[in-house]
């Protein structure tokens, strides 16, 4: 079984000996250190890895830890997903790749890394991806072309996976216009002369949150063809995937080899009204520093759009748009404290917003603040994103700046 969750990473916590490493981060931690913290739950990870799998039908995942797995630690996530039956990993630039080969290997783990977004001028780092073994999505005749000169150059046989667009019109060889018919024999030939080892290809799905819309079904027969032009030029053997989190979850149908899940290994639902399991992996949580006694009558924070209706006590949230609090959500969000909600006021700041109390609520300075919660009735990723008009994805990137993270629930 890969090892390597409990490696802290340049961003990681010092262990503040408050939350158990059982995988239990759904307990609110008063001491954890500084003022704003992430707490990322590993034994969540590898529970949504198996969730995953379980509805899918799919024997093989490549989870995908992009971003810095989403904000929460790529290292760590990966390792945690391995763990849980993930077969390979996702990113999307060839630096990621590098840097989570290197990160693994200090892990003592190895995985197959697929990275698939690239410019044809990154020679240096794309030999090098090529010579570490890294899986390389190809989107255009161009980069298979740079990625044979890769080959030659580091003296390896690249691995790459085609991608085809089937609807998308994001990256990858258009199915539909005739170029990935024109191109599919290029990759044959270049595949049966061993310049590359061609593992099949991939392609992305535009609706798949919508699991009913028949686009998604479109979009799956155009990936058929891509299939059947490949192995009609000679790429008999082939892994090839299709499906993202919500089509995952559920359109078994389209799992084809393999399922390639992205926010829902984080435990964030994909599919809105519809619940697979999961197990929220972040929690968002700030020290309150300052409370105060507000008069009648006051306004609060900057433009002062925010009026106390009656004597009221307020507390201050260390947490502003800097460390990726949206400021669109000013005056539409709760936090929770002490298990009970209150609600934010006023303009979020730069590095701090203000919370309403009431007169009488018995909170204290180093009292917990949660952002994003994991435990029921805290509030969550989505409410978040509702209140800043955007999605559960960006809410889950967006913690950054001054917010300290640190891993729980790892394997030794």
């Amino acid at each position: 079984m890969p090892n390597g969750e409990n490696a802290s990473d340049a961003r990681a916590l010092p262990d503040g000996g408050a939350l158990p490493d059982d995988g239990d981060a759904a307990v609110a931690d008063p001491t954890f250190p500084g003022l704003l913290g992430q707490t990322v739950d590993l034994a969540a990870v590898r529970h949504n890895i198996e969730a995953i799998k379980k509805a899918s039908g799919s024997p093989r995942l490549m989870a995908v830890v992009k971003a810095d797995a989403y904000s929460q630690g790529a290292p760590e996530v990966a390792c945690a997903a391995l763990n849980g039956g993930a077969d390979q990993l996702g990113v999307a630039t060839l630096q990621e790749s590098l840097d989570l080969r290197e990160a693994l290997e200090l892990r003592g783990t190895s995985a197959t890394i697929l990275a698939w977004l690239w410019h044809t001028d990154e020679a240096l780092e794309l030999e090098a991806a090529v010579a570490s073994g890294i899986h390389v999505g190809v989107p255009s005749e161009e980069h298979l072309a740079a990625v044979v000169a890769a080959g030659r150059r580091a003296n390896v046989q690249p691995r790459v996976t085609a991608i085809a667009d089937t609807g998308l019109n994001r990256s990858g060889i258009s199915v539909v216009n005739g170029a990935f018919a024109r191109v599919a024999p290029k990759f044959a030939e270049a595949h049966l002369r061993g310049e590359i080892n061609c593992t099949g290809v991939f392609s992305h799905l535009a609706c798949a949150d919508e699991p009913d819309n028949p686009a998604n079904d479109m979009q799956a027969g155009r990936f058929r063809e891509a299939m059947g032009m490949l192995a009609d030029s000679g790429v008999a053997k082939q892994l090839n995937h299709l499906s993202n989190s919500p089509a995952s979850l559920t359109r078994p149908d389209l799992s084809f080899d393999m399922v390639r899940p992205g926010l829902s290994v984080y435990g964030l639902e994909p599919v809105g009204g519809r619940t697979h399991g999961l197990r929220p992996v972040m929690r968002w949580e700030a020290r309150i520093p300052v409370i105060k006694d507000v008069p009648a009558g006051e306004a609060i924070s900057y433009g002062r759009t925010w009026t106390t209706d009656r004597d009221t006590r307020t507390a201050i949230i260390p947490c502003g748009y800097a460390d990726g609090m949206p400021r669109s959500a000013s005056g539409k969000f709760d936090v929770s404290i002490n298990g009970v909600r209150y609600p934010q006021v006023g303009r979020v700041c730069m590095d701090q917003f203000v919370v309403d109390l009431g007169p009488d609520a018995p909170v204290r300075p180093g009292d917990v603040a949660v952002i994003v919660g994991t435990r029921e009735g805290e509030p969550t990723a989505d409410e978040l994103a509702a209140a800043a008009g955007t999605i559960n994805y960006e809410i889950l990137t967006a913690p950054r700046g001054r917010t300290r993270r640190r891993h729980v629930g790892g394997v030794d």
